[in-house]
């Protein structure tokens, strides 16, 4: 059994390479939000050569759209949604220097060709616990395109964040690993 690892945001190509499909990590630091509207939103700011309301380099992208915190909470229920939605613009999104995802579900041959060349890595965050997720948020605040509300680009500080290695950076995939193993039991 593959021990927790802690990942502390911004971290180094070195600890990503060091992180192993199947492991377990713990997150602290700052991360990006952003889904289907605005990864559409960037790849035409991109493609008109104009800058990105954020920096992608190095960076951690949390697929999400939040819900409205409560009072009393930093956020609402913040769980993950499903990655192949933004497979269509992730490998650009890579080649300008993304790192890290976190989101659930497969993710297209072509985003892990990318992930490989790019050196970065995609976590699988548990699907319907978004409620205990949101817990782990300590400050949020929007960053761009608030005019799409919950698709907004938020930045969120988080600590104890939890989430599974799904692919690591040589390319290693936990949705074809993993199944292969069950039947091996």
């Amino acid at each position: 059994m593959n021990k927790c690892k802690f990942l502390s945001l911004p971290c180094s190509t070195k600890e990503l390479e060091s992180l192993n499909t199947g492991e377990m990590v713990y997150i602290k630091g700052t991360l990006i939000t952003g889904r289907d509207a605005a990864h559409k939103r960037m790849i035409e700011l991109i493609k008109k050569g104009q800058p990105l309301p954020v920096e992608l380099k190095d960076q951690a992208l949390y697929y999400v759209g939040p819900c409205p915190a409560k009072p009393g909470q930093v956020m609402g229920s913040c769980g993950p949604t499903t990655s192949s939605r933004m497979d269509v613009y992730t490998p650009m999104l890579l080649d300008l220097g993304l790192k890290i995802m976190i989101g659930k579900g497969q993710r297209d041959y072509s985003v892990i060709d990318a992930m490989i060349r790019n050196k970065a890595v995609y976590l699988a965050a548990i699907g319907g616990t978004g409620a205990l997720l949101s817990k782990c948020v300590r400050k949020a605040k929007v960053l761009a395109f608030e005019d799409l509300g919950t698709e907004a680009i938020y930045s969120l500080t988080v600590e104890n964040f939890p989430a599974i290695v799904a692919i690591d950076t040589k390319g290693n995939d936990l949705y074809k690993i993993g199944p292969t193993a069950f039947c091996r039991l």
